[in-house]
């Protein structure tokens, strides 16, 4: 009934397998890949025919985590997997990106990729085995898909870089970059890094390509005896050559408008162009063809006047930064803020302190765990002159928020030296180039008002690519034009010292190390450049925090007293947040953190705090209260909620015939703890205090 074929390697220490005709067989390609214990399941389909007038490539990518695969049942109320988390949105933009670019460009017909992980071991996360299940897929599905592609993870130790690290490997990792391209070059990578060198991180996408040629051969293998026949690629319109000819009449207009260095004036002359072209082609034109040769026109304009000239768009050299403005202290009732504004991209950020009841609890696959640092990224439709829908967020402003966040992790402080929940929302509120990279700057700005002490400012920059056979233009500070056109979307993120995060998309085959390297270069350069412009602002984070920010407290006590805090049913620490107005946060190793509007709410809380958990200590003298006359004594609560017994002898130094002739209760007395009875009760005298100068008496033997 089945027709099975299997593939299998030794990759990393781990066996990597590929399997297909057993499942989904009505899909186009499907292939289930399995990597130490996981098991993903990837499959693609793509429509027979494009549907009329499209001119763009409508491809979707869908990773999805089933609980199952874990051995889970999902949280909530419905017990079933609902909209996609954010690591699966991420996972699906990993896999879409480097897969985009190898599709024929004629094809247009409607395609789907869809990654459902079956399995996991706790060891190996599914994202890499997705991308390389999703490249197996496409591959012997027959579509037009110029693959095959790799991927793999790269770790580093300081020595060595570590081939597909596992989960526990990566718990205290300098580096997680995960690497994608063909056998020809990279195509994409994603990372985050310990502000490591532009040579370690240059030399760990080396490895990584070099790593995944294995996995590249093996699908292609799994192909020559599995692939279904290739499809016939659509026929070159019959209008394109009279189109291109009528278009190409226009070249010196599109050239002259491409000198306008103000983008709103640029942009709204480019459309004037464009619709007149459109015009000159008749009512009957097939305006789909016409705005892709119209596009190609724009692209060899620009890629041409940069490559010849060295001088792009708006006038500068491929080197230079836009003008930059950096301002904090923007919002003044936020806890920090900041204006980050560069040429003509502008992002606003706010950062907000929060407590531990603030933190983010993420129902993962690998098991529930929490996040204290979390990063929002807003790309309102005014951002570019436009009116659009404004919803929930996009794979977009998820992807952007996750790179920033990337950026700033590694040096955001530990719990232990910082004990706040960070909460950033960058607001877009310009866009002509990188946003994400303005947010990354914006953030690190953000943070330094609000008295976060970061360890060091963090900027970003995105680099652009133009390339013609052997020649090649890096472009420093990319504009959204040169980034449409372009070939290349690489955007750096570090301080002084070392890169933080990189993110590179190719939207061609692939490029070569050098280019790499001299990306990472001029990158930096551009990089340090924008540091020293955010650092006329401010150059290190504020000593204290807002007086709008709630101040935290730390103290810790013995794990014994951690019940004496609570008390019974929660009682002791709901009378003391009650009382004080603080929030009372404690954790398993008695760790407790005080949060309050105001430092005397703070000192209260603290207060009540250590009276409960204070003992009393021998020879000590105290002013307690009578809380209760018995015939044999009095009882006096002398430490927090601690009562200590005055014994009827203990009371003067003279026979006392009755306790409430010495005291009553209500009365206010100075005690000493002279000892402890078998059962740790504690032993008072006021016979052994002055009860006016609350000075020790010492009696002589004879007296005593």
């Amino acid at each position: 009934m089945f027709e099975v074929y299997r593939k299998e390697i030794i990759w990393g220490g781990r066996t990597l397998s590929f399997e297909t005709g057993k499942i989904a067989r009505q899909s186009d390609g499907a292939v289930m890949v399995t990597y130490g214990g996981t098991t993903v399941l990837c499959t693609a389909v793509g429509a027979l025919s494009a549907k009329p007038g499209i001119d763009f490539f409508p491809l979707t990518v869908n990773y999805q985590e089933k609980a199952f695969a874990a051995g889970r049942i999902p949280g909530g109320f419905f017990k079933r997997e609902g909209r996609p988390t954010e690591k699966e949105t991420l996972v699906s933009r990993l896999i879409d990106r480097p897969i985009r670019p190898l599709f024929h460009k004629n094809y247009k017909n409607e395609t789907q990729v869809i990654a459902t992980v079956l399995a996991h071991d706790m060891e190996n996360d599914p994202d890499i085995i997705a991308m390389i299940g999703a490249s197996a897929a496409l591959t012997i599905s027959g579509l037009p898909f110029m693959g095959p592609i790799g991927a793999c993870r790269v770790g580093w130790d300081n020595n060595n870089y570590i081939l597909n690290p596992t989960l526990e490997q990566m718990q205290n990792a300098n580096l997680d970059l995960v690497v994608s391209g063909t056998k020809e070059g990279v195509l994409m990578v994603e990372s985050e890094a310990s502000e490591l060198s532009e040579e370690i991180m240059l030399g760990a996408v080396d490895y990584g390509h070099k790593e995944m040629e294995k996995v590249i051969k093996s699908i292609i293998e799994l192909a020559e005896v599995a692939a279904k026949e290739p499809r016939p690629l659509p026929d070159e319109p019959v209008e394109k050559e009279e189109y291109t000819n009528k278009i190409k009449k226009y070249k010196k207009i599109f050239e002259k408008a491409y000198k306008e260095i103000d983008k709103s004036i640029r942009s709204k002359r480019l459309n004037e162009i464009r619709n007149e072209v459109l015009l000159s082609l008749g009512d009957e034109a097939n305006t789909t063809l016409a705005n892709v040769l119209i596009k190609d026109l724009e692209a060899d304009i620009v890629r041409g006047n940069i490559l010849k000239t060295k001088k792009r768009i708006d006038g500068r050299d491929t080197q230079s930064v836009r003008p930059i403005v950096a301002e904090v202290g923007t919002l003044p009732r936020a806890h920090g803020s900041a204006l980050f504004t560069r040429g003509e991209t502008q992002a606003l950020v706010v950062a907000t302190l929060g407590t531990s009841q603030d933190e983010q609890i993420i129902d993962a696959l690998e098991g529930e765990y929490r996040s204290r640092f979390l990063l929002h990224y807003n790309f309102p439709p005014y951002s570019v002159g436009e009116a659009g829908r404004v919803g929930s967020p996009g794979r977009r402003e998820i992807g952007h928020g996750k790179l920033a966040w990337r950026a700033i992790n590694p040096l955001m402080p530990t719990d232990n030296n910082f004990p706040y929940t960070v909460r950033i929302v960058s607001e877009v509120t310009e866009s002509n180039g990188s946003s994400s990279m303005a947010t990354v700057c914006g953030t690190s700005l953000a943070l330094m008002d609000a008295g976060v002490p970061i360890k060091k400012p963090v900027a970003g920059i995105a680099m652009g690519l133009i390339k013609e056979k052997k020649s090649f233009s890096i472009l420093s500070d990319i504009l959204g034009d040169e980034d449409h056109l372009g070939d290349m979307d690489f955007k750096v993120a570090g301080t002084h010292e070392g890169i933080t995060s990189l993110q590179m998309d190719i939207k061609i085959t692939s490029i070569t190390t050098e280019i790499m390297k001299t990306a990472l270069e001029q990158a930096k350069e551009g990089r340090i450049h924008i540091l020293n412009e955010m650092s006329k602002a401010i150059g290190s984070s504020r000593e204290s925090l807002a007086e709008t920010a709630p101040k935290i407290t730390t103290i810790k006590i013995k794990l014994d007293k951690i019940r004496d805090v609570i008390g019974p049913g929660g009682k002791m620490i709901r009378e003391i947040c009650e009382k004080t107005g603080a929030k009372v946060d404690i954790e398993d190793d008695g760790t407790i953190k005080i949060a309050a509007s105001d430092s005397e709410s703070s000192v209260a809380a603290e207060k009540m705090i250590n009276d409960i958990v204070a003992e009393a200590e021998l020879g000590v003298i105290y002013t307690g209260k009578v809380v209760k006359t018995v015939d044999f004594g009095a009882f006096v609560n002398f430490l927090g909620s601690k009562d200590g017994l005055v014994h009827i002898s203990e009371l003067q130094n003279a026979r006392t015939e009755k306790t409430t002739d010495i005291c009553k209760e209500g009365d206010t007395v100075k005690v000493k703890v002279i000892g402890f009875d078998d059962r740790g009760k504690v032993k008072l005298s006021m016979k052994r205090v002055n009860q006016e100068t609350g000075e020790e008496i010492v009696f002589n033997k004879e007296e005593k």
